[in-house]
């Protein structure tokens, strides 16, 4: 079996396209600060867990990546297309995550890491109804294929996609993401 990979989805950081939900509190400036900061924590805490990964990225070349987050990145362009095209591309056995979760630990990686050994898929419930984290050891095409993104739905969707091919979903705690200014009460580091 090869080595699972954890592949972290980033955009880049440009006032007016980065973390647009949050404009309405923190201005276009303010909102890029703040995913900027929410993406280099989260490469922090994926390159401490020691587990192989790569930076999936899109609005900006993967050299711009490499020279703000660091020149060791393997950086992988997202491609054309929608959520569900980018997300189809990762090879199996691999975790998917966001770059928006500000409680994502180590030990949440490895919790999923190792939940792979034994079984077919683990996820990772967001607060808002989506997930942070989806880990999978076979092809998962089937879990992003027209899929209602950015709804409340999205956890429950995918883990009944999963139940219906058999597959007994291995579920991790519940973390929060940041998609509005709410969301950053718990969270004052990441202000701009």
């Amino acid at each position: 079996m090869s080595e699972i990979t954890i592949s972290i989805f980033a955009r880049w950081p440009e006032p007016g396209k980065a973390k647009t939900r949050l404009i309405p509190g923190f201005g276009a400036e303010g909102a890029a600060a703040i995913y900027t900061k929410l993406l280099a924590h989260t490469v922090e805490v994926v390159r401490a867990s020691g587990i192989p990964f790569e930076l999936r990225v899109t609005g900006a070349e993967p050299e711009a990546f490499r020279a703000g987050l660091g020149e060791d990145l393997a950086v992988v362009d997202q491609g054309d297309g929608g959520l569900t095209d980018k997300l189809s591309r990762v090879a199996p056995p691999a975790m998917v995550i966001g770059s928006d979760c500000p409680g994502l630990t180590p030990q949440h990686l490895w919790a999923a890491h190792d939940t792979l050994a034994t079984e077919p898929m683990v996820i990772g419930p967001a607060s808002d109804g989506g997930y942070y984290l989806l880990g999978f050891n076979d092809d998962a095409r089937f879990a992003f294929e027209d899929m209602a993104w950015s709804t409340p739905q999205v956890f429950e969707e995918t883990l009944r996609r999963f139940i219906a091919r058999g597959i007994r979903p291995a579920v991790l705690p519940e973390l929060s993401d940041i998609d509005s200014a709410a969301d950053l009460e718990d969270w004052p580091d990441f202000l701009p």
